[in-house]
Parts: C-alpha cells; sequence; structure tokens
C-alpha cells in the first residue's frame, strides 16, 4: 500500500471513531434533559433549580463530545 491509500484508511477510521465518540453525549443529552422535563413536570416549583442543574450538566456533557472532536485530530 502507499502512503495515500494509507492517509485514506486514516481519515476513514478516524471519521467513525468521531461518529462513536458522538453518541455517548448524544445518549447522555436525551438522558438528561428528558428526566429533568420529567422532575419539572413532578415538581414545578422546583423547576428553577432543575433547569440550573440541568444547564451545568449539559456544559459537561457537551464538553466530552468536543474532546472526542479533538482527540480525533490529536492521535492521528
Amino acid at each position: 500500500m502507499d502512503a495515500v491509500t494509507l492517509a485514506e484508511i486514516s481519515g476513514n477510521l478516524n471519521s467513525i471513531g468521531y461518529g462513536l465518540a458522538t453518541l455517548g453525549p448524544g445518549i447522555g443529552l436525551g438522558i438528561l434533559i428528558g428526566k429533568t422535563v420529567e422532575g419539572m413536570a413532578r415538581q414545578p416549583e422546583a423547576s428553577g433549580q432543575l433547569r440550573s442543574t440541568m444547564f451545568i450538566g449539559v456544559a459537561f456533557v457537551e464538553m466530552l463530545a468536543l474532546l472526542g472532536f479533538v482527540a480525533g485530530f490529536l492521535f492521528t
């Protein structure tokens, strides 16, 4: 195999790896937001505290997604 073919294979593996790395945060966001909405429906008086806690959790989950994206570029 020549160098161009190896580079193409490496690029394809990086994109597959990032695709797999986005599954975890995607599932995590779905669970996090769904449970927060469920909690707001059950206790409307606590919705402010639940919403602020949810946004902190969303920030951490999105940080994991960005970390997977950056790792794809670092480990080439």
